[in-house]
């Protein structure tokens, strides 16, 4: 880097180097002693920001705002006013972005109403549109976005309730109007509050169409998704003004190639929609979902974030292992026919008590114990239930060394994933449980579990005649995961 540096001092090779110090920045060079450097030698670096090359005064201005140059601000507002190289000025911003630009938020907004009203042409089109992404990221960041509120009155709804592809059976049976989709239940509806009571689906988006996909090209892509998300938008929500978005693209197409794509679309999208959508990522109301099909078009919906979902607000806390509620949701329903009211409940590996409060929503109990050796687990999982309005005594402790002085009528888990355990520790985890699981369940009782390790479970059934296996379900093919249903009778 020294020989970089000197030769700045001297003027030569400014571009080239300017570029190689961002690049060593991303290698992990220490942005701190470059800005040391650059204090120290301020009025010569700033001048880089009047340089007759557009792609010195660009690089330039994308070095000060990566090392977060704080002294360079008002330059680097003052350079982007003066800049008439179309693709520099979105530089200027993206590295002001990075600063504290609030002395500037007045001429900012000024310059985005300009910059709005603008009619580009097919050659600027892209740069305008840089620079519009960048003037709004940065006053989104100190104003924010001006949000709309969700219309739940509205009627002849068409909705996509996105489930385990296993098991759309149990949420098409729980809804009116459904009809099987490869992402979940497409379910026409006048009322979308009944459809929110539902516990088992993940999310609920907006469809284009039961089979509508759009091509892989950014600008056909928005003329036909354009209109069709105003008109949703528009529909669902009770105030006037743009609606922010965000683009989310899954299929098989590298992550450079979504990103671009997505890039591009987001611009046409605000284009055509004269500014009533506006991209946003990282502040937004409005998620356009596109997933790839195997023709490589795309399929696409949208997912409201003013949508009223409360189902699972309880679940205010979370550790990398829990599992998603309305799984738990799931599998409960499915179990449902072994469930006994008034039952005493035991899990013995809790996490959060997601897996107890949803069996409680879905079957009361009598009394729920909780245990698990994450101390931090017990704690979150204590708020979660009192939000919940659940009961569950919840115990930190390992659950091979927990007493109790009754029997339980029920376990109900989501057994530990491996992790870094060999086999050996996992077949010895699965025999203590099986084991333990006797000492604690009353006579004739029942075990839910959740697992990807069936092979255990089903040498532990071998061993034990005390268990037999009830109900078998696969609940995701590639990930092995099983709902277990047992029965113990003594």
């Amino acid at each position: 880097m020294e020989t970089i540096l000197n030769e700045l001092l001297e003027q030569k090779n400014v571009r080239q180097n300017l570029s190689a110090l961002r690049q060593s920045l991303k290698d992990g060079a220490d942005a701190s002693k470059l800005k040391e450097w650059i204090a120290d030698r301020e009025d010569i670096f700033l001048n880089f920001l009047s340089h007759v090359d557009a792609k010195t005064r660009k690089n330039a201005a994308l070095l000060l705002g990566d090392i977060g140059y704080q002294n360079a601000a008002a330059a680097l507002y003052e350079g982007y006013e003066k800049e008439q190289t179309l693709f520099v000025r979105g530089a200027y911003l993206e590295a002001l972005e990075k600063l504290n630009a609030e002395p500037f938020l007045e001429g900012l907004r000024q310059h985005l109403t300009r910059l709005g009203q603008a009619v580009p042409t097919v050659e600027n089109r892209k740069h305008i549109a840089e620079e519009l992404r960048a003037l709004r990221n940065i006053l989104i960041r100190y104003d924010g976005i001006v949000r709309h509120s969700f219309d739940l009155t509205q009627t002849d709804n068409q909705v996509l309730l996105v489930t385990n592809r296993n098991h759309r059976e149990v949420v098409r049976r729980m809804v009116e109007h459904g009809t099987m989709h490869p992402l979940g239940v497409l379910v026409r509806a006048d009322d979308l509050g009944a459809l929110l009571q539902v516990r088992t689906y993940r999310e609920m988006l907006f469809p284009m169409g039961e089979r509508s996909f759009v091509p892989a090209e950014p600008v056909k892509a928005a003329e036909e998704i354009a209109p069709w998300m105003q008109s949703l938008c528009r529909k669902y929500h009770k105030e006037e003004g743009s609606f922010y978005f965000r683009v989310e693209c899954k299929g098989t197409r590298t992550l450079e190639e979504r990103s671009t794509f997505t890039r591009r679309l987001g611009a046409e999208l605000e284009r055509l929609s004269a500014g009533e959508l506006i991209n946003s990522p990282r502040d937004y109301e409005v998620e356009l979902r596109l997933i790839e099909n195997r023709e490589g078009r795309f399929f696409p919906s949208l997912k409201f974030y003013t949508l009223p979902d409360h189902r699972f607000d309880y679940r205010k806390h979370a550790i990398s292992a829990s599992i998603h509620p309305s799984t738990a949701a799931l599998i409960v329903q499915m179990a449902r026919p072994y469930l006994k009211e008034e039952a005493q409940i035991m899990d013995p590996f809790c996490g959060v008590g997601t897996m107890l409060i949803e069996r409680n929503k879905e079957v009361p109990a009598r009394e729920m114990y909780a245990t698990d050796i994450f101390g931090e687990a017990i704690e979150l999982g204590r708020q979660n239930a009192q939000l919940a309005g659940c009961v569950i005594h919840f115990i930190h402790r390992d659950y091979f060394d927990f007493r109790h002085d009754y029997k339980f009528d029920e376990i109900i888990t989501n057994m530990p994933l491996r992790g870094k355990k060999t086999k050996e520790e996992m077949d010895r985890l699965y025999a203590d449980f099986f084991s333990k699981s006797l000492e604690i369940l009353d006579r004739e009782a029942t075990i839910v579990m959740y697992t990807n390790e069936v092979g255990f479970v089903k040498k532990q059934l071998r061993l034990h005649p005390e268990y037999r296996l009830l109900q078998e379900t696969c609940m995701q093919s590639k990930t092995g995961f099983y709902l277990l249903i047992m029965g113990v009778k003594r």
